[in-house]
Order: structure tokens, then C-alpha cells, then sequence
């Protein structure tokens, strides 16, 4: 199981780091770029609880069977986009796809990996599960660098051999099939995916369609409309997909909320150092990996430090300082990038993983605790829901922040140098079609004389703008703090042991 989810967390930093060959090679909008992305979180986050209710029912070693040949087929597909105009169409259609897969395997994998184990056994038994699929995200930076030397295609095609070795290793584990029949909430199915990809949609649209557009606050309200019939729905239901009476636990909710706000700026943070890396700083893809590798080195070490006094002290006594190390960093290392230098900026990198990884294991440990045992499979669908969503909806915030900056940020330098604003225009729409990959060659026949030195303006305008998405990340993670500091409970959390809900079965623990 762990070879069949390390896929889906390879992928949230892999893909990342080539988005600036994929916008040279396919010709990406700005905002078809984060598409890329995104498409693949929000599928995951709005179908995660439909594939846990549907592995319950049609068992969970099939539909890791399944999951794993569509994650692995989508990724094929999408290492074989073509370069026309059908380009951005069928690599977001086949991200889609590809988090579909994520969302029917990643349950029923848990499902299995639960199941396993005595109930007194399951908490270790989950700490290592999403302790090692967590930390091959790690890898996605060093292998996903130099894989995009060769060419990017190779970030999609990797997934195949890993997926054949998952299914080789599930065909010999001789898993049995448990099945549990049930009936599936098609209506709440549909509420929660349109209300997730409504509100999206709105918030990364807004860049080209205008904050001023009616149709941009259409989306967003009914998406939020959307998502409140869908937990009304999921009150009154018999068979809901998501249970959620769970969140009138404080704690789980507390840590719920941290996660929610913490992972709005954690996939974010990926995406854009990548781009800040290749755009700003003119490395190339292994460059920077090596760059991302950095924050990794300090979220290892936050991971550990975080477990330890979650084991002593609790949650709380781990996410608080966590949460004000990661705004901190985040807010210095954003005050740094215009400096253009890695060596000013390391020490404040570092700073904002070690706090991080202060906070997203133990608040997921904390949360999973919180929760009956019979209901692991439940919390975990509700978290990993969650924290998809907040990562797709930071993804989409910040990404229209990134570009409304630097359209402003080019248009002001390039017209304090007496190019005309038509012009400026063009050289910005430019950039955001080469991703950095020749920095001299568009931007050259927009600007023609002097196009080196309108380069490095660009470069400078760029790194501006991501100044200010870095600074939005720590202002999240300073709502982060506040959300902990009011609400999660203080001290370790009991064991929680309950009775399944009547008409269901004990063993059901892998519903989400």
C-alpha cells in the first residue's frame, strides 16, 4: 500500500518543478499553468470521500486495483500530451483523471492498511504509513529535477513502474476482499464536486476575467452555496459520504482548521519557489530541486521535533511554535527574494520548513487520535479532503495574486524606462508564455533593443511578485497560529474508544 500511495505525494512537488518547460513546450496560458496543478488537487479533494463509501462497498483491494491503473494510465496520457493547440486541454483533462485515480486508491488503501492491524495497534501502524508516503514528497524535488533535464514527460512516465511494482506486491500480500454493501450519496457526490470546482474556478479565474466580472463571483458563491447544502445533506442523510457530526469534537475540528489553513500555503509554496527559482534566479529544473530541497531539509527535521513533543506534550505544544517559525520565516525569506541569492535566503527556507513540519504531523496524528478507532478510515477522509481543498483553493489565491502583481510590477518598470504601456503589455504576456526557459528570446522580439537589460527588469518584477505571494503564505500561517491558539485543546489527547453508530459494522473503517 505504501507503494501504491507514493505516487500521489511524489506528485504534488514533481509536477511543480516543471511547469516552466511544460509552458514552454505546450505554450500554457498563465493561467493554464496552475491548472496543471490544480485540476489534479481539486479531483483529488472533491472525489476523496466517494471513493472511501465506494471502496467499503465494492471492496477495498479492488479499488486499489483500479485507482492504481487509472493513476498510472492518466499519467501515461499525460506524459503524451501533444504539443498543438490540444495541448492544455488534454493535460488537464488527464490530471483530472489522474486525481480520480488518487482519490478511489489513497481510501482503500488506508482501508486495507488499517484492517491489518489490532485496534491497539492501528495508531503506530498509521504514524508509519504516513510517515514514509509523507517523506518520499521529498523526493519529488531531486528526482523531478533532473527527470525534466531529460525531458518533462519523464515525470509523468516514472509513475508506470511504480504502479506495476504496487500491483505485483497487492496481487502476492493476498489481501482479502471485505465488503460491506451499503448504498452510495450520488446527490452529496455531485454537491461537493461542484462546489469545490465552482469556488476554484472563481478565485483562479479572477485573474483574466476581472474581479469586476459578475460571473467570477458567481462561481465563488455558488460553490460556497454549494458546499453548505452539501453538509446540510450529509445532517439528515442515512448513508452519508462524510460523517459530519465528528467536527463537533473540538479537537478534531481545531486540528482540522490548522491543516485547512496550513496546506493553502504548503502545495502553494512548491509550485511557486519553483517558478521563482527558474524565472528570478535563471536556474534549470535540477537547480531547482536542489533550491526546494532546502525547505525539505528543515521540514525533516521539524517532522521529528514535532513528533517527539507530540508524544510528550501534545498537539498544541508542537503546532504553536511551529505556526509562528513557519510566518516568520516565510515573512523573512519573502523579504530576502529580491535579493536574487540563495545565500541570503537558506537560513529563512529552513526556518519555514521546520515550522511547518512542526505543525502537519502532529495536528494529523492529534486529529486521527481524536477519533474512534472504528472511525480511522472516516477522519482520514474528512483530512485528506481538507487538505487537498486548502491546497487547491491557496493554489488558486495566490496564483491570481502572482500574476495581477506582476502585470502591475512590469507594467510600472518597463513605462519608468519609456516603454510604451502596449508594449509592456506584450513583454508580460510574454513571460508568462516562456516560463523562463529562454529568458532573452520572447521577451527580445516584444522589446527589441536593450532586450537583455528588460530581461533582468522582468527578472527583478517577478521576484517582487512573488514577494508578495510569500507574504500572503505567512499571513496564513499566522491565521494559523491564531486558530490554534484558541482552539485546539491543551494537553495529549485520550484515547477515544466508541461504539459504532447502530447499522454499522465495526469493521466499516474504511468509509470516508
Amino acid at each position: 500500500m505504501i507503494f501504491a500511495v507514493a505516487m500521489t505525494f511524489i506528485d504534488q512537488t514533481v509536477v511543480a518543478l516543471a511547469v516552466p518547460e511544460l509552458q514552454k513546450d505546450l505554450h500554457l496560458s498563465a493561467t493554464g499553468t496552475q491548472w496543471i496543478v490544480n485540476a489534479y488537487l481539486l479531483s483529488l479533494s472533491a472525489l476523496f470521500a466517494f471513493g472511501g463509501r465506494l471502496a467499503d462497498i465494492a471492496g477495498h483491494r479492488r479499488m486499489v486495483v483500479i485507482g492504481v491503473i487509472t493513476f498510472a494510465g492518466a499519467s501515461a496520457l499525460c506524459g503524451a500530451t501533444p504539443t498543438g493547440d490540444a495541448g492544455e486541454a488534454w493535460m488537464i483533462v488527464f490530471r483530472v483523471i489522474q486525481g480520480a485515480g488518487a482519490a478511489i486508491m489513497f481510501p482503500a488503501a488506508l482501508a486495507i492498511v488499517i484492517a491489518a492491524f489490532p485496534v491497539e495497534q492501528r495508531g503506530k501502524a498509521m504514524a508509519a504509513f504516513f510517515g514514509i508516503t509523507g517523506g518520499l514528497t521529498a523526493v519529488g524535488p531531486i528526482a523531478g529535477g533532473y527527470l525534466t533535464e531529460w525531458t518533462w514527460r519523464a515525470i509523468f512516465w516514472v509513475n508506470v513502474p511504480v504502479a506495476i511494482i504496487a500491483l505485483i506486491l497487492t496481487a502476492r500480500a493476498n489481501i482479502p476482499e471485505n465488503r460491506h454493501p451499503g448504498s452510495i450519496d450520488w446527490p452529496g457526490t455531485g454537491l461537493i464536486a461542484s462546489g469545490m470546482s465552482l469556488s476554484v474556478l472563481g478565485l483562479q479565474q479572477s485573474s483574466q476575467w476581472g474581479w469586476g466580472d459578475p460571473v467570477t463571483w458567481v462561481c465563488i458563491v455558488a460553490g460556497v452555496l454549494l458546499l453548505l447544502a452539501f453538509v446540510q445533506r450529509q445532517l439528515r442523510v442515512a448513508n452519508p459520504l462524510m460523517e459530519v457530526r465528528i467536527f463537533r469534537n473540538r479537537g478534531f475540528a481545531a486540528d482540522n482548521l490548522v491543516l485547512f489553513l496550513m496546506m493553502m500555503a504548503f502545495v502553494p509554496l512548491f509550485f511557486f519557489s519553483s517558478l521563482y527559482a527558474q524565472i528570478a534566479l535563471g536556474d534549470d529544473a535540477s537547480g531547482a530541486g536542489l533550491y526546494l530541497l532546502v525547505w525539505f531539509g528543515g521540514f525533516a527535521a521539524g517532522s521529528q521535533w514535532g513528533g517527539r513533543i507530540l508524544d510528550s506534550r501534545g498537539a498544541r505544544a508542537a503546532v504553536l511554535p511551529g505556526a509562528a517559525l513557519a510566518a516568520v520565516g516565510l515573512f523573512l525569506w519573502a523579504g530576502s527574494l529580491t535579493k536574487l541569492d540563495l545565500g541570503d535566503q537558506w537560513i529563512w527556507i529552513v526556518m519555514a520548513g521546520v515550522g511547518m513540519g512542526m505543525v502537519l504531523g502532529p495536528a494529523s496524528t492529534d486529529a486521527l487520535n481524536r477519533a474512534p478507532a472504528v472511525r480511522y478510515g472516516e477522519a482520514t477522509g474528512i483530512l485528506q479532503t481538507l487538505r487537498n481543498f486548502g491546497s487547491s483553493l491557496g493554489l488558486a489565491l495566490l496564483g491570481t495574486v502572482l500574476i495581477l502583481q506582476n502585470k502591475s510590477n512590469i507594467e510600472a518598470s518597463l513605462g519608468d524606462a519609456g516603454v510604451p504601456k502596449a508594449r509592456a503589455d506584450a513583454i508580460a504576456d510574454s513571460l508568462s508564455q516562456s516560463g523562463g526557459g529562454d529568458p532573452s528570446g520572447g521577451i527580445a522580439q516584444s522589446a527589441g533593443r536593450g532586450a537583455q537589460r528588460i530581461f533582468e527588469a522582468v527578472q527583478h518584477d517577478f521576484a517582487e511578485s512573488t514577494q508578495v505571494v510569500f507574504y500572503v503564505m505567512g499571513g496564513m500561517m499566522v491565521a494559523c497560529y491564531i486558530a490554534a491558539h484558541v482552539l485546539m485543546p491543551r494537553g495529549k489527547a485520550e484515547e477515544v474508544v466508541a461504539e459504532p453508530p447502530a447499522g454499522v459494522e465495526a469493521s466499516a473503517v474504511g468509509e470516508a
